[in-house]
């Protein structure tokens, strides 16, 4: 056994994924003689042209907001942190864990959601757009560091774990507790980093947030142990207290269910709908947290502003392209043949960044009136 399946044995829990049972790739490699395939797969996402891209690409807040907000970028790494934290105290395989949390977000196009709304709109009648979909296209197909095969070859399990996140709505589908713990990690992240990057922007202030029972029972428990804490330093510290409240909650929560059950393999965890997620009280907190942010933040009037502008350039260059494909890159041009005209164009416009593609519609629109 390799020194890395040795290691997995002793540190991890018998219902998590171990590397020696991975399903392997499609496109066989040998074995690296220290990195074992999860830990492989991380670093082939690390190292891709699209995750670095994701430091140029909106989360919530575009950049004329300032400089302080998360990005796609800063908003993943936090989620791999979390993940990991959650996924090592519950003995899953953290290297799974961090390639599955690395890769999320890695199909989102520019301008965040506001942009795969107009991509979705634009594909209607072709299937429509998912940046879950989107970001197996790009580890498939569109990267390609290897001269013999298209694609990052990533293990079986993470491109599962990723075709799972873009059939959510699947039936009765298998989910390693790996892949739960990022998706329940990218929910707690998304809370905390957007109550801060709001607070930060003064589209709310802290007190109006103490509207809501989360937040009020997370400046309780602040108060108690620092007297005078306000401004930035309560802000900050909110942040924290928001995240570990879930994170503890999740932990005690899972950790309890999976101490009943008797679990051989990953496998029989993942056929027993084993579920890794907060307590339904604390859901129901969430729940109510989520749904002011929405009114209170994404559908802020500077928001929407500048969601519309953005929307607005990415619609007229698809529209540009689409009517002169031959405008597109050498590589998106070759992929009309197989996926067509608008879905080629779309995946070109996915791949950009937000200032990339405001200076390609410089370029392509503004500068022929």
């Amino acid at each position: 056994m390799s020194h890395y399946g040795q290691r997995e044995l002793g540190l991890l829990a018998p219902y998590a994924m171990r590397s020696v049972d991975s399903a392997g790739r499609d496109h066989p490699e040998p074995e690296h003689d220290y990195r074992g395939p999860f830990q492989r797969d991380r670093d082939r996402v690390v190292h891709s042209a699209a995750f670095r891209r994701l430091n140029g690409k909106t989360q919530v807040f575009t950049g004329n907001m300032g400089d302080y907000h998360r990005t796609r970028l800063t908003h993943t790494m936090e989620v791999a942190s979390i993940a990991r934290t959650i996924g090592r105290t519950l003995r899953l395989n953290e290297d799974l864990v961090e390639a599955m949390a690395l890769l999320h977000d890695i199909g989102h196009p520019p301008f965040g959601h506001a942009g795969e709304d107009v991509l979705d709109e634009c594909l209607e009648a072709d299937g429509g757009f998912s940046h879950n979909q989107f970001a197996l296209t790009l580890v498939q197909e569109l990267e390609r560091p290897y001269p013999t095969f298209p694609g990052l070859n990533l293990s079986r399990e993470l491109l599962n774990a990723q075709t799972g996140r873009a059939h959510k709505d699947t039936k009765e589908r298998q989910v390693l507790l790996e892949a739960q713990v990022v998706d329940i990690a990218d929910s707690i992240t998304y809370d905390a980093h957007d109550v801060d990057d709001a607070v930060k922007l003064r589209l709310l202030t802290i007190d109006e947030l103490a509207e809501i029972p989360l937040i009020r029972e997370c400046l309780f428990r602040i108060r108690e142990r620092f007297k005078d804490i306000e401004g930035k330093a309560l802000r900050r510290t909110l942040v924290h207290e928001l995240i570990d409240c879930q994170v503890s909650n999740v932990l005690a929560t899972s950790q309890a269910i999976l101490n009943a059950r008797d679990f051989k393999t990953a496998q029989a965890a993942c056929e027993a709908g084993i579920t890794i997620n907060v307590s339904s009280p604390m859901g129901e907190k969430k729940h109510e947290l989520e749904s002011f942010l929405y009114h209170r933040v994404y559908r802020h009037e500077q928001v929407i502003v500048g969601r519309r502008s953005a929307q607005q350039r990415l619609l007229a260059m698809f529209d540009a392209l689409v009517e002169s494909p031959d405008q597109l890159p050498k590589k998106y041009r070759d992929r009309i043949n197989t996926v067509g005209t608008r879905r080629s164009v779309a995946d070109y416009l996915a791949s950009m960044t937000d200032q990339y593609c405001l200076n390609q519609h410089q370029e392509h629109v503004s500068d022929r009136g």
